[in-house]
């Protein structure tokens, strides 16, 4: 539906905007870090092998690995000529975020820590920058 009516990718990119307003919030989806790249101080792209993607989503979803793979390969096509169409970039095109990180390299935990690092990183940068004056 999105692809033929792109109000609704517009909906998401309003709220997401207004949640980003509010400060300190971590927010998450597939064209968050497109829509918050002049606002968001940390864009992350989690990633992982095929494989494990795969097999994460059958799991997930309770089907066999064979329908996981028809289904993300048809709904991966469908995002990438959305986002092109309505957007103007490709879905591979990751050169706005500053970590890209691959989730099959440990835990559910392991992950999760190496991000708030990062988070934490990046905050503690933004208060080490000196405040400027408005004339």
């Amino acid at each position: 539906m999105a692809l033929k009516d792109p109000s609704i990718d517009g909906l998401v990119d309003e709220r997401t905007v207004r949640e980003a307003e509010k400060g300190n919030v971590v927010l998450d989806g597939q064209l968050t870090g497109w829509v918050l790249r002049d606002k968001a101080d940390l864009r992350i792209y989690l990633t992982a092998p095929e494989t494990i993607r795969l097999e994460r989503i059958a799991k997930r979803d309770k089907i066999r690995l064979e329908d996981a793979k028809r289904q993300t390969g048809l709904r991966e096509a469908v995002q990438s000529r959305r986002y092109m169409k309505h957007y103007g970039f490709s879905v591979e095109d990751r050169s706005i975020y500053h970590l890209i990180f691959d989730t099959s390299l440990g835990s559910i935990e392991d992950t999760a820590k190496v991000l708030v690092a990062a988070a934490l990183t990046v905050k503690n940068a933004i208060r080490r920058r000196p405040r400027t004056t408005k004339p």
